[in-house]
């Protein structure tokens, strides 16, 4: 479906496009506003319009809203928008008002409401914050942002367990470090992230690694003096370098920074075929406690689909190495909406997990991104359908329960498949805590690599971003200016 929307205020375009996205999923959307310089779908090529415009003379005091088809108001409705408001309430009341007319075009109601954001955890971790009681945080979120029950409960529990583990971190003086490795055995269908295969890049990730090597110095020295929480080595596929190269990274990070002190120290070992003994014994020399090995689905015929170059058997046997090494905290990555996959598809997945006990278990919801070949080679996937369900989700989350596993962070990313979420769970001790802090920006968090970011949060609570370049090829060409980037920041 291609929809048009006719927008008055530039500011409410991110508010506004991924609601409709949600109602009208796979549709192609061109927004016109003041500052767009879109070009909207000719009438030709329109199905739908959203027109979001003041009320005829009353010069914005009030707004209406209307669907358009062939060119003709099929749902529309005027309500008060008084400016006296700040931006906030003027943003919920608008999507209130569109949400409800949407669900009457579609017949359809989402999970999460009018949460259209990243982070829908923050508005009862908030709320627990000023002191409101569950049945406040109820009435907030189904009144106000039309939230599900189901959704509402979830998000309130894992806020409650987001709070009690926060309490672990030294607010004054502490900071987390990313460390990207930005190779991979193969390309994944779905993947969108910062990633090149190993095989063209292996004779360079010496040099790769002498320039991360300046760019670690330099964040050492910002946080000479200060408490490392957590460190997190991901990709990427960190466990595509060799035992040697994860040697030496280890070793630059061990002589740098005051890892044996931090709480957390995660390994992104992901890909099965990536994982070695000998890759596994390195990691025992140093103080990693949480590894990752990922194998997103437990159907073979679905690995070869999106092109991860294992089997379920490597899986299997990658995580019973680990298992024998001595590791006794093992994360498992799953999706749902895989390409072609079926409620029992997804069940006997889940049955092979809970076979193997992982301590947690992260279960995501597909999200096709732009780059990603689902999206840009979509030939290649044709008749496979991609489905997922508040009710599939209902079941994973069913079944991660009884293997003792508790939900204990969530995120949302855009165009995920049900317009649902990403859910972290795991037993007692056990949880990610990198995980968190990623989400809830409590506190500094230092990027290295290509595709890394710098997130540094100040004292008054302002945050800054510094962003280093994703190519491989132009990060080490231009290392001093991603030095430069984060010395602007912290200036």
């Amino acid at each position: 479906m291609n929809i048009n929307i006719r927008l008055y205020a530039t500011e409410f375009e991110q508010d506004i496009r991924p609601l409709v996205m949600a109602f009208y999923p796979g549709s192609a959307i061109r927004v016109q506003s003041p500052e767009s310089r879109t070009l909207p779908f000719s009438k030709e090529e329109e199905d739908l319009r959203l027109d979001v415009e003041p009320d005829a003379g009353e010069e914005g005091e009030r707004l209406h809203i209307a669907l358009l088809r062939d060119g003709r108001e099929v749902k529309s409705l005027v309500f008060p928008f008084s400016e006296a408001g700040d931006r906030t309430e003027r943003k919920n009341l608008l999507k209130r008002q569109l949400y409800r007319l949407l669900e009457k075009d579609t017949g359809k109601t989402l999970p999460w409401g009018t949460l259209t954001g990243i982070r829908p955890v923050k508005l009862p971790m908030g709320m627990l914050k000023e002191g409101v009681d569950e049945d406040g945080i109820r009435r907030v979120m189904e009144e106000e942002y039309f939230t599900s029950p189901g959704k509402i409960a979830l998000a309130t529990e894992i806020a409650k367990r987001e709070r009690k583990l926060l309490q672990r971190l030294d607010y004054e003086k502490g900071y987390s470090l990313y460390v990207g490795i930005p190779f991979c055995p193969s390309t994944c269908a779905y993947c969108s992230f910062t990633s090149y295969p190993i095989k063209s890049w292996e004779k360079q990730v010496d040099r790769y690694l002498d320039t991360m090597e300046r760019e670690l110095d330099f964040i050492s020295g910002q946080c000479d003096g200060k408490v490392m929480d957590t460190l997190y080595i991901g990709g990427g596929t960190p466990t595509t370098l060799t035992p040697r190269q994860l040697d030496r990274l280890f070793g630059m990070l061990q002589e740098r920074f005051p890892v044996e002190a931090a709480l957390e120290w995660t390994v992104e070992a992901g890909r099965p075929d990536s994982i070695t003994a000998e890759k596994l014994a390195v990691m025992k020399t140093y103080p990693v406690n949480r590894i990752s090995i990922n194998p997103q689905t437990m159907k073979q015929e679905t690995l070869k689909l999106i092109g991860r170059r294992h089997t379920v058997e490597q899986t299997v046997e990658a995580f019973r190495l680990a298992r024998e090494m001595g590791f006794d905290n093992i994360n498992m990555d799953l999706i749902l909406g895989l390409p072609g996959e079926t409620q029992e598809d997804v069940e006997n997945t889940m049955a092979q997990i809970a076979g193997l006990r992982p301590d947690s278990l992260t279960i995501h919801s597909l999200a096709i991104k732009r780059a990603a070949r689902l999206n840009t080679e979509k030939e290649a996937f044709q008749g496979k359908r991609i489905v997922n369900t508040e009710a599939l989700y209902d079941l994973t989350a069913r079944l991660a329960r009884q293997m003792g596993l508790l939900p204990y962070y969530l995120y949302r990313q855009k165009n995920m498949a049900g317009n649902l979420e990403n859910v972290g769970y795991g037993t007692e001790g056990k949880f990610g805590l990198y995980n968190i802090l990623i989400m809830e920006e409590v506190q500094s968090i230092y990027g290295a690599g290509a595709g890394a970011a710098s997130k540094i949060l100040f004292s008054n609570g302002r945050h800054e971003r510094a962003d280093n370049v994703k190519d491989v090829g132009q990060y080490m060409a231009r290392i001093d200016e991603m030095i430069e980037r984060k010395k602007a920041v912290l200036a």
